[in-house]
């Protein structure tokens, strides 16, 4: 059941995201008027454990306690009760970041509330804020190459990464109603982290109008998510050396946005593994052998390539996956276009 609210009191706004439970019954659509019109919408804690987008929301609320916000804004606070237990999500539930397109689960049904009164009104921009498991820059994500779209990227980040898998996540639903951004902003805590994105939010709701740049792309270094990287269930893994089917180098995390050359050494692993990892491109076709090779029990790169969101979080790793494959875009190559029968990255 989604909880409608029209304020968020001091008591609320004290609470840490994992505490939230306390005086929040579950996923809250927070209802907020200010002094522009269309409004702004914001959804936090999708994933339980990244808290950033609340501390955000604390900020920018306080900031303007006592008088009206400079453009209306409607918060949707996701995943209250995994946040009570700093999970991503919990087990019987739903990713909250996979359920916004067709299903039955509690959390589809939560969200499709959502869509629906969000349809039924304008909406400025929708801002979708996240944080990593593994060590990565900060940067903004966005689904449709609309220079409006790049200019509220470029807004928050240079870096921008622009995607259409995995679909179902928030950020896709709103880029067919709005200009619409996902914002990643380090890890859970990450002080800096937090005071870009406020910054950011505070500028967004002081924003008439998204104006691009004449030279937006130049100023810009565009990413495309290329692939997915999963690992097989029957297979055990560690990142610290511990004995596994699977044992990557200690310090992986560290290569998120780097180039790996070919031939650089990421694992060792057990005999008779002939392929450790699952690589998915868009169509869902499997491309491991593009891009990795094994040899003497040692797992390598076959070819260059740059990981993003790399994690050391085992059950991260598993309800997620291990990282996605970023290649370097040029936004005259246009969008993306898929089959309505390609599978979904799950």
């Amino acid at each position: 059941m989604l909880n409608i609210v029209t304020e968020l009191n001091e008591t609320i706004l004290g609470l840490p995201a994992h505490r939230l439970h306390e005086e929040l019954p579950g996923p809250t659509l927070v209802q907020l008027k200010g002094e522009r019109e269309p409004e702004l919408f914001l959804s936090v804690l999708l994933h339980g454990n990244e808290s950033t987008g609340w501390e955000v929301v604390r900020n920018i609320l306080n900031k303007y306690q006592g008088q009206m916000l400079p453009r209306s804004l409607t918060i949707f606070i996701g995943n209250v009760e995994a946040a009570r237990f700093k999970q991503r999500k919990l087990e019987h539930q739903a990713d909250f970041n996979r359920v916004w397109g067709d299903g039955d689960s509690t959390e589809h049904k939560i969200v499709q509330s959502v869509l629906n009164i969000m349809r039924q009104r304008d909406i400025f921009i929708s801002i979708d804020i996240h944080n990593n498991n593994g060590l990565n820059p900060h940067y903004a994500c966005i689904n449709k190459l609309d220079r409006r779209y790049l200019k509220l990227a470029r807004e928050f980040s240079r870096m921008v990464i622009y995607f259409i898998r995995p679909q179902n996540v928030q950020s896709l639903a709103f880029a067919e109603m709005c200009p619409a951004v996902t914002l990643e902003c380090g890890q859970p805590g990450d002080e800096y982290g937090i005071q870009l994105a406020t910054q950011y939010l505070d500028k967004m709701l002081q924003l008439d109008a998204l104006d691009p740049e004449a030279d937006i792309e130049q100023t810009t270094d565009l990413y495309h998510t290329a692939g997915i990287i999963k690992i097989p269930e029957a297979y055990n893994f560690s990142f610290n050396g511990d004995d596994a089917d699977i044992e990557f180098i200690k310090g992986i995390e560290k290569l998120n946005f780097e180039e790996i050359m070919a031939d650089t050494l990421l694992g060792r692993i057990k005999p008779n593994i002939v392929q450790p990892l699952i690589v998915l491109d868009e169509e869902g076709h499997d491309i491991f052998d593009q891009y990795f090779h094994v040899q003497d029990n040692n797992l390598y790169a076959k070819a260059a390539l740059v990981p993003a969101m790399l994690t050391t979080d085992k059950s991260i790793v598993r309800q997620d996956c291990l990282c996605y494959l970023m290649e370097r875009y040029d936004i005259k190559q246009g969008e993306k276009i898929l089959s309505d029968d390609t599978p979904l990255w799950s």
